[in-house]
């Protein structure tokens, strides 16, 4: 009877060993995989929901990092209305939205937030839905009534990504170099780039426009296109037409009527200073002779205009050499090394002398006999 107990005692040790070092237990009904994969479930299940789209989330600080965050009710809203997320919790797919989020609190891979800006700023009505920055929150607990969660984890990087990082040091040497295109590839740069800017001031201009004449007339603000400046926005996000409800309070009838003298003045000075015709071709020739000279630019006419200015250079040393030849000539023909030359220079000299003292010998005769 003794050998049976002692070889349920070494048994049970065998089974407490395996279990400890890792090794998997005969008598286990489970096999490891899919207990690892069980232990796994939760991370897949919140890869999954922060890569839905129909969770609404937003990007704010975290002790100066930047993460991604959702509210707690819309993280219910969304179990309830895409059920078949849970599937991949397997066994525990009917859990309730608490309890799977409460899991994966405890789990690290969410953690609570709340608001760093706690009180309404001057001028609005409410806090912000979506603030910018947020800190720990000291309890982490689930809750839907005004709670905040960040994912913990690092989001897997998508394929495009990671083509887009690779893309970019090409396309960084293909701006260098620009000079060195064809013409036709240039003219297409050149147009293709000047519409992208065009349309972009186009849409900034007409956003503007649009809120000032509705702020001035109807008090109410509307920005179309509210995203497009957003520093923090998803690409979805940036190109959203419709703007966000207004939520702050109406402008004062006085702050309108002065903002829509100061637009009627701006515009009636615009108009008085606004260049005329001639103005305007002369500044349209200046820029397109300045356009022209970056798109006919080519490495063979600058090798070419280089040599150009290299020849004047060679031909004024050649002309400096032929002058300085010329003036020694002409001193070797004035003065020759004989003496011939000098000696009929002193005497032409000598008789302009005589000349002269005749001139005065007949000018004192002639004074004398009058």
């Amino acid at each position: 009877m003794k050998k049976p107990g002692g070889a349920d005692k070494k048994k049970g040790r065998r089974s407490s060993g395996a279990l400890q070092n890792g090794v998997r237990d005969p008598n286990s009904d489970t096999p490891p995989r899919k207990q690892a994969a069980k232990k796994d479930v939760f991370q897949l299940f919140a890869e999954k929901v922060r890569d839905h789209k129909e969770l609404v989330s937003r990007w704010a600080v975290l002790q100066e990092t930047r993460v991604e965050y959702f509210r707690g009710k819309d993280f219910v809203s969304f179990l309830k209305n895409h059920p078949e997320v849970k599937e991949v919790l397997e066994s525990e797919k009917n859990l309730e939205a608490e309890d799977i989020a409460n899991i994966l609190l405890s789990k690290n891979l969410l953690v609570r937030c709340d608001r760093v800006v706690k009180t309404v700023r001057p001028g609005k009505k409410k806090l912000s839905t979506w603030p910018a920055h947020l800190e720990i929150f000291p309890e982490q607990v689930f809750s839907d009534n005004d709670a905040f969660f960040a994912w913990a984890f690092v989001k897997q990087r998508p394929l495009w990504q990671t083509l887009l990082s690779i893309l970019w040091p090409v396309l960084t040497l293909a701006i260098c170099l620009f000079p060195v295109y064809p013409h036709r590839c240039k003219l297409l740069i050149l147009y293709s780039c000047a519409g992208l800017l065009l349309l972009i001031l186009s849409l900034l201009l007409f956003r503007a426009t649009i809120f000032g004449a509705v702020w001035i007339i109807l008090g109410k603000r509307v920005w179309f296109f509210p995203n497009i400046l957003a520093e923090e926005a998803t690409l979805g996000e940036l190109f959203r037409f419709w703007p966000n409800k207004d939520e702050e309070e109406p402008p004062k009838w006085t702050a309108r009527l002065f903002y829509a003298i100061v637009a009627v003045l701006v515009i009636l000075l615009l108009r008085h200073h606004a260049p005329d015709e001639a103005a305007r071709a002369r500044y349209q020739k200046r820029m397109s002779n300045i356009i022209d000279d970056v798109l006919e630019w080519s490495p063979s006419l600058a090798l070419s205009g280089m040599m150009e200015k290299q020849q004047p250079v060679v031909n004024a040393t050649e002309s400096a050499s032929n002058f300085s030849d010329e003036s020694k000539a002409g001193s070797e023909k004035v003065a020759p090394p004989d003496g011939t030359g000098g000696g009929s220079i002193l005497e032409q000299h000598d008789g302009e002398d005589m000349e002269s003292v005749e001139d005065t010998d007949q000018h004192q005769n002639h004074h004398n006999s009058i």
